[in-house]
Formats: C-alpha cells, sequence, structure tokens
C-alpha cells in the first residue's frame, strides 16, 4: 500500500550517477479494457523514452522491465487503477506500486525517481470511513489508498422475541426497545468519531437500513457531518468485497466532484481575469513564467508543440517566444506540460468528462500570482 513511508524510501534512494527510470501507466480498466489496450499504452511511452537508450544503455533495460512485466499479467483487481514503476537496472532497483487512482501515463528518465504524482496521491487521496448500521450492529471500516486498513464489528442485543409478543405486551417493551437502539446509534456514531479522527479520514459514507442510519447522520460529530458524502447502496451484513465496490463509486464520484471544484474556480479566475489561464498557449506561458500553481489538463488532451532549450514550451514554433532561439518539435506539447508541472512541484489534475475545461481549450491553470 502506498503510503508516507514509500515515497521517503524512494525519495532517499541513491543512484550514484546511473539513470533512474520512472513510469506511471494508467490501467483503468473502465479506459483501457483490455490487457492488450494497457500493453499498446506502454509501448507508445516506450518508443518515446528509447531515443535515450544510445546515451544511456541501462535505460533499455529499465523498458524491458516495464513491458515485462504488463505483458506477464499484472494483478488489475481489487480497485487497480494505475501503476507506478521504479528501475534502475545499475543499482539493483525495481518497485511495482499498484495505485487505486488513475495517472498520467508517462516515462521519465533522471538521478532520481520522479515522485511528483506519487507525492500528489498520497497528499490528496483521503481515506475514506465508512459506518454500517441496522438497530442491532454496527460495522465501521478504514478504506486507505483502496485497501481496508481496519475495522470494527459491535452487537448491542436487544430484548429476545421483542418483535413477536402480542400487541400489549409490545405497548409497554417498545418505548425501552427504542432508547436501546437510540443508545446503540449513539454508541456507533462516538466509535466513528473516534475511529475516523484517528485516521484523519477525508470522507464518510454510511449505509444500512434507512431509519438507522438516518438517526446515526443525525448523531455525528460536526467534524464527521463535514465530510458526509452519498450513502452506499449495501445493508449491515454486507460483505467486504461489496462494501469495497460501493467505496470505490464513492471514490469516483468524489475524484469527480473534486474535479468540478477545480474547474469552476478556473473559469470564474479566467472571467474575472485574475490568477487564472486558459488555453494551450496562455498555459505554457504560464509554466515558463513558473507561475501556475495548479494544472488541470481533459484526459487524453494531446497536441504536437515545440520546446526550447531555455526551457519554454510553445503551441506555434519554431521561433521560440520567450529567448528567440530554434525549438525542436515534439510529439505531444501537453505531456511535457504536464512533465514541467510536475518538476515545478505544481498540482496536476486529469479531468475526465469535464465540458466546462473543453470548453476553455481542455487545459488551464490556476496561478500563484
Amino acid at each position: 500500500m502506498i503510503n508516507d513511508q514509500v515515497v521517503r524510501e524512494l525519495a532517499e534512494f541513491d543512484a550514484d550517477g546511473a539513470p533512474v527510470t520512472t513510469c506511471y501507466l494508467d490501467v483503468d480498466g473502465r479506459q483501457n479494457v483490455r490487457p492488450v489496450d494497457v500493453e499498446r499504452e506502454l509501448d507508445r511511452l516506450v518508443r518515446r523514452a528509447s531515443a535515450h537508450v544510445a546515451d544511456e544503455p541501462s535505460v533499455g533495460d529499465d523498458l524491458q522491465r516495464f513491458q515485462a512485466h504488463v505483458r506477464n499479467g499484472f494483478e488489475r483487481k481489487g480497485g487497480v487503477r494505475g501503476l507506478a514503476m521504479f528501475s534502475c537496472s545499475p543499482r539493483e532497483l525495481w518497485r511495482v506500486i499498484p495505485l487505486p487512482v488513475r495517472v498520467h501515463s508517462r516515462i521519465t528518465i533522471g538521478h532520481a525517481p520522479a515522485l511528483g504524482q506519487l507525492e500528489s496521491i498520497v497528499q490528496e487521496l483521503r481515506p475514506i470511513g465508512v459506518i454500517l448500521v441496522d438497530r442491532q450492529r454496527s460495522r465501521l471500516f478504514v478504506y486507505e489508498m483502496g485497501e481496508l486498513v481496519e475495522r470494527s464489528e459491535v452487537v448491542d442485543e436487544l430484548p429476545r422475541d421483542y418483535d413477536v409478543r402480542d400487541q400489549s405486551a409490545r405497548g409497554s417493551v417498545e418505548p425501552h426497545v427504542d432508547e436501546l437502539v437510540h443508545q446503540h446509534l449513539r454508541h456507533a456514531a462516538s466509535a466513528a468519531f473516534q475511529l475516523f479522527n484517528e485516521r484523519k479520514v477525508g470522507l464518510v459514507t454510511v449505509g444500512g437500513s434507512p431509519e438507522a442510519t438516518a438517526e446515526v447522520e443525525a448523531l455525528l460529530h460536526p467534524y464527521l457531518k463535514e465530510r458526509l458524502t452519498e450513502r452506499i447502496r449495501v445493508g449491515a451484513g454486507a460483505t467486504v468485497e461489496e462494501v469495497h465496490e460501493q467505496v470505490l463509486e464513492v471514490q469516483a464520484q468524489a475524484e469527480r466532484a473534486a474535479e468540478a471544484t477545480a474547474v469552476a474556480r478556473l473559469r470564474d479566475a479566467v472571467g474575472a481575469g485574475r490568477k487564472g489561464v486558459a488555453g494551450l498557449a496562455g498555459t505554457l506561458g504560464a509554466l515558463h513564467e513558473r507561475r501556475a500553481d495548479h494544472l488541470l489538463v481533459s484526459d487524453d488532451y494531446a497536441e504536437a508543440g515545440w520546446r526550447c532549450g531555455c526551457g519554454a514550451l510553445a503551441a506555434v514554433g519554431p521561433t521560440c517566444p520567450s529567448c528567440g532561439a530554434t525549438m525542436e518539435r515534439v510529439d505531444d506539447v501537453v505531456e511535457e506540460a504536464v512533465h514541467e508541472a510536475l518538476a515545478q512541484s505544481c498540482r496536476v489534475e486529469v479531468c475526465v468528462g469535464n465540458a466546462d475545461l473543453d470548453v476553455m481549450g481542455r487545459i488551464g491553470a490556476l496561478l500563484r500570482f
């Protein structure tokens, strides 16, 4: 499971001058349905990276490692939507990290692992807390980075056969039973706060019987109420696999909501003429000026463009708009822009199916100044 410690270990890796090859690969089954689709995506990246093999022969070994791992049938079950692979053949580095979120596919060659996307995932992928309740049972789950990391279950017994007594007897028992149910749900809400606060969850979802879920939501601590999202459609007795499937849906909905919020901020900033730029040319200029704070790009957006030795990127060439030198043509200047943004510790958001961003030119950036 990916966490801060894994990122720190990779950051501390000493390549001693040898090249380190990093591959982020989008393996989301909703986009790359068949294994061959993933292989083709990787082959495209490898062809582009192969230009470095003549200068650094070990890079060829790294690229073959990536291809062998994917072709040998990596595991895509359990919500794996991205892969991060790190290789430095001369220094015996080989690390594959399955990720529960999509990544921007790219291969980077440098003297250290490229950790921009990995760090972003660790910082932004918030743990999800799950509460399942009915009148007697409460179950708590914490999912972090797509993995179940903690769970607990409590069953509070109600008076036996209270539900089969005759009406006259039940009339004297029901208030007591209702109070026991209320206590049970209050305990569940209290336990959820203790666990979820400790785990620093970013989202909370509730499932179970309609009456119990409504009551437990009302009893939650304000810290958790602020993090409530859509209820999940499973009962209190659901299997772990059923809960996990629903959590993945909650996670995907949260991703789309976060993307929509970011695009709305961009639209407002561009409309006001302050701290926002949209379209390829303006975004590339902002990156060169190191003003970009949050890059937003539509999924699968690609354009040919130009790169200059001074570091400038441009949609139109061959003369550099910054220094006047002759630029080199690149197959995908959007990919270059993402790489540059990550190198500047700029947050990158790849938006799936966001029509508002498409209208603004499929790329834009919120600016630092």
